[in-house]
């Protein structure tokens, strides 16, 4: 043995013990598997579904929607013609129903839900009109616009009894689902910080779309798309660009807290078996990247304090000038869990040396050695009963496949049984995007949710 033991020695030793891990690596399979849409539903078990907003995200909503078995899609509505015929070509039946006017779908008495992907400024007045006609409802992330929207959508939700689901997927992935029952067996003992990054780095993904050739106040009601947010006249030049682009504007979006933000959120909630709205948040970011006219940051660095972590900071970050991929890093006294969109993998730690402190390097060699002496007779394992560390890793399917989340909301309106990720779960989550925001524009303040007052303060 050597007579002294530096702390770079020390941590090669414990980098030794974690390279010589197994390794397993295994493929996650999906517990509740979607059923083939060749499946026989019975006319009375089929679940009638209408669109509302068929663009981007609602034109992938419907195309996954309509391979579900046992549902169908009996109408659509858009305030850009252009759209009507989108929807007639997804769903593959040129007759239809389409219209502008979305409170025709929920007049109907054979639409048993809908489906909603509208710009944020237009999520509360869909889901609050929905659910007072009736209908069950499905509406794309974030939940709100303001954190007094949400207020009055889970009251909504509540007087009406409806259905009501958020698009957040990650509460209908299989890899969160594996990710949740790990953490609460305790395989990263005592949370200390958990981590989540997501970026991106062209202008399609910084919301730079193509607005659509032609678009005219002939084919577009642009004053009904404003819904009040704005008021601002037909410019040839920007109305376009305020429609294709609108997550670029706070009057209309919320920036990247609400496009990506509040999926690390929904996800580290989801996995972590919380549903409550952060104690505190500060936020720092900027316009660094797309300087473009826009008044929502392209950088945007948050950090939680939640009552259920016990101490244990959040901290999520998104970035829209360098890509990199959604990854959830929990940490914790026993490892490490880490969560990205095609898997899992958890490094274990035990928490304990696994070698003499490197501290008694400053003992003299006499004491040193009789430290060294006691502490192998204490610690060190009989031989052939090493202990060794198994780096568990899960690969699976993308786990932003919206189809499993559209079939969760589907099979609830069949079977009426409660949602994960319903209008309380969905406001918790926006009200952390909604505080990221806050703390921004008030230049990084600390801002808290006032549950009494249903307002965000600093």
């Amino acid at each position: 043995m050597k007579k002294d033991f530096s702390r770079r020695q020390f941590l090669q030793r414990s980098a030794g013990f974690a390279g010589a891990a197994a390794i397993s690596p295994i493929f996650l399979k999906d517990p509740n598997p979607i059923p083939p849409r060749t499946m026989y539903v019975p006319p009375s078990d089929r679940v009638r579904f209408a669109m509302i907003g068929v663009g981007m995200q609602g034109s992938g909503l419907l195309a996954g929607a309509v391979t579900l078995p046992g549902v169908d899609c009996v109408g659509a509505a858009d305030l850009w013609d252009g759209r009507h015929t989108l929807a007639k070509e997804i769903t593959g039946n040129p007759n239809l129903f389409t219209t502008r006017k979305y409170k025709e779908l929920l007049d109907r008495k054979d639409i048993d839900c809908i489906v909603a992907a509208v710009p944020d400024h237009w999520h509360k007045r869909v889901v609050v009109d929905a659910t007072a006609a009736g209908k069950d409802i499905y509406c794309e992330k974030p939940m709100s616009h303001t954190a007094a929207e949400g207020v009055a959508m889970v009251e909504a939700q509540k007087k009406t009894g409806r259905i009501v689901q958020i698009g957040s997927q990650r509460v209908s992935s299989a890899v969160c689902a594996k990710a949740k029952e790990m953490i609460a067996a305790g395989a990263i003992g005592k949370v200390t910080l958990i981590e989540g990054t997501l970026g991106r780095n062209d202008p399609t993904g910084a919301w730079e779309y193509p607005p659509p050739p032609g678009l005219s106040l002939q084919n577009f009601d642009w004053d009904t798309w404003q819904s009040g947010a704005t008021n601002r006249p037909w410019d040839a030049d920007m109305s376009p660009k305020w429609f294709a682009r609108w997550r670029c504007w706070k009057e209309y979006g919320t920036g990247v807290a609400g496009d990506l933000l509040v999926h690390l959120v929904s996800g580290m909630n989801f996995m972590m078996g919380w549903n409550e709205p952060p104690k505190k948040v500060m936020a720092l970011g900027g316009i660094i990247r797309f300087p473009d006219g826009r008044n929502m940051p392209d950088v945007h660095a948050a950090l939680y304090e939640y009552a259920s972590a016990a101490g244990a900071p959040v901290y999520l970050r998104l970035n829209l000038g360098c890509e990199n991929p959604e990854i959830y890093r929990f940490q914790g006294s026993k490892g490490i869990l880490e969560v990205t969109e095609f898997g899992l993998a958890h490094y274990p730690q035990t928490g304990e040396d696994s070698a003499p402190s490197y501290y008694t390097s400053g003992y003299p060699q006499a004491m040193r050695e009789a430290y060294f002496k006691e502490w192998h007779k204490e610690h060190d394992p009989e031989i052939t009963k090493e202990p060794s560390t198994e780096i568990l890793t899960l690969k699976t399917w993308d786990f932003d496949d919206m189809r499993p989340h559209l079939w969760t909301f589907f099979s609830s309106v069949k079977s009426r049984k409660p949602l994960t990720e319903d209008a309380v779960f969905g406001h918790n989550a926006a009200l952390a995007c909604h505080m990221a925001n806050e703390s921004y524009f008030r230049g990084g303040v600390p801002v808290t949710w006032d549950a009494a007052t249903s307002t965000i303060k600093s």
